[in-house]
């Protein structure tokens, strides 16, 4: 129990301008039930006025129409305050919404305002000195390379290049699996007379 009523309570939301709004629009219903009351009075009254020429009675359905034709000014009126009211609470909610723009420019000035004090014009001309000179510097590379290599190391180039976009090996030659022929004796033979046999004649001219 104590917590209950120790229980501090929430800041309202509603503001007077959400306050005044509800209070024009209740006064508007109002007035739309006064007219729909008075709408279907009239018209009582203008059925009771035919019914009293019909039996005679000139002078009192003359009456009910003179009343009658006044009701007819209260409508009017009426028309022209709810007109008034409906006008008066879209002045406000347009307000409102004029209200909610305004802050948030607010808060976007506020914005730019930090960040103008955390980047200041020197550090973003330093910036773009760093990457110009980053470009210039890219560029000069290229050229070298592009002196530097023909146009088969271009295409090469290229095609690695693509590969590796798409996430594709590159195509290399194929190794083979089968074992290599022996070479026969009589064939290994061979060269090793034929180096003797040379060794031999060299040592005979030197000699």
């Amino acid at each position: 129990m104590g917590n209950v009523f120790g229980r501090k309570s929430r800041p309202s939301r509603v503001t007077e301008q959400d306050k005044a709004i509800l209070q024009l629009k209740q006064q508007r219903d109002k007035l739309r039930q006064y007219q729909k009351r008075i709408t279907l009075q009239l018209e009582k009254e203008r059925l009771l006025a035919k019914q009293l020429l019909q039996n005679g009675r000139k002078e009192k359905a003359l009456v009910l129409l003179k009343k009658k034709r006044y009701q007819d000014q209260l409508l009017n009126k009426t028309e022209n305050q709810i007109t008034n009211l409906e006008c008066m609470v879209q002045d406000i909610e347009f307000m409102q919404i004029e209200m909610k723009v305004i802050e948030g420019l607010k808060v976007g000035n506020d914005c730019l305002k930090s960040m103008h004090e955390i980047m200041s014009v020197e550090d973003v001309e330093r910036i773009l000195d760093e990457t110009q000179e980053a470009i210039e510097y890219q560029k000069q590379i290229d050229e070298m390379l592009s002196g530097a290599l023909t146009q088969e190391d271009e295409d090469a180039v290229l095609a690695e290049l693509d590969a590796i976009t798409q996430g594709e090996d590159v195509a290399l030659p194929e190794v083979p699996t089968e074992p290599l022929p022996e070479v026969p004796e009589a064939a290994r033979t061979e060269p090793e007379k034929r180096g003797a046999k040379n060794k031999t004649d060299g040592e005979m001219l030197a000699a």
